[in-house]
């Protein structure tokens, strides 16, 4: 039994040839996924998702409704993105202007989460465990931990990567789930 087999696909998706789709994973209903695309294992994608070809998803990402992850989007494991939120993958585009051969590279780093109604302008890294609030427009590189709201994003604390918010230095324990951090350069990163 193949990896597309072990996994469960709602009869109204479409999953095209070519697309590599990991076991545990679940597609609910009206989601299309393209030749070409890769999604890993034990992922979620909720109604209406696109995964357009040349993407890449990493394992247990969770895709709530309505999202389209465009071609030069790659999500790392653990990525959630909520509902509605959106990927841009041109800065510029126009209808009746070809802009295929300018896509820009969007990576979301390993345990990124994205809010509702988000949107992240191309060309850019979320770093690892950063927090998107709900609504909030991303149009520069995103430290990792950090907490970003408003529009444009503009970071307002640290996460921890239990989901957590830190005190406001970043440095310390997190209450909720007693992981250290340190500060480090102009960021923060787990205690050793």
């Amino acid at each position: 039994m193949t990896a597309r087999e072990k996994a469960f696909i709602h009869e109204s998706a479409y999953v095209d040839d070519g697309a590599t789709i990991g076991a545990g994973t679940k597609i609910w209903h009206f989601c299309h996924i393209m030749p070409g695309a890769v999604v890993g294992e034990r992922c979620s994608l909720g109604q209406n998702v696109v995964v357009m070809n040349g993407t890449r998803i990493g394992d247990n990402c969770k895709i709530q409704n309505n999202v389209s992850i465009y071609e030069g989007v790659e999500l790392e494991d653990d990525v959630f993105c909520g509902p509605s939120m959106v990927f841009t993958n041109v800065i510029n585009p126009r209808s009746h202007v070809s802009r295929k051969n300018e896509y820009r590279r969007t990576l979301v780093r390993r345990g990124s989460s994205i809010g509702a109604n988000a949107t992240v302008v191309c060309g850019v890294t979320l770093g690892e465990y950063s927090f998107i609030g709900a609504g909030a427009v991303v149009t520069h590189d995103v430290q990792a931990y950090a907490l970003m709201v408003g529009v444009p994003a503009r970071r307002i604390g640290w996460m921890c990567q239990c989901g957590e918010r830190l005190p406001d230095s970043g440095e310390g324990q997190c209450l909720a789930c007693g992981t250290k951090y340190e500060c480090a350069g102009d960021g923060i990163r787990r205690a050793r």
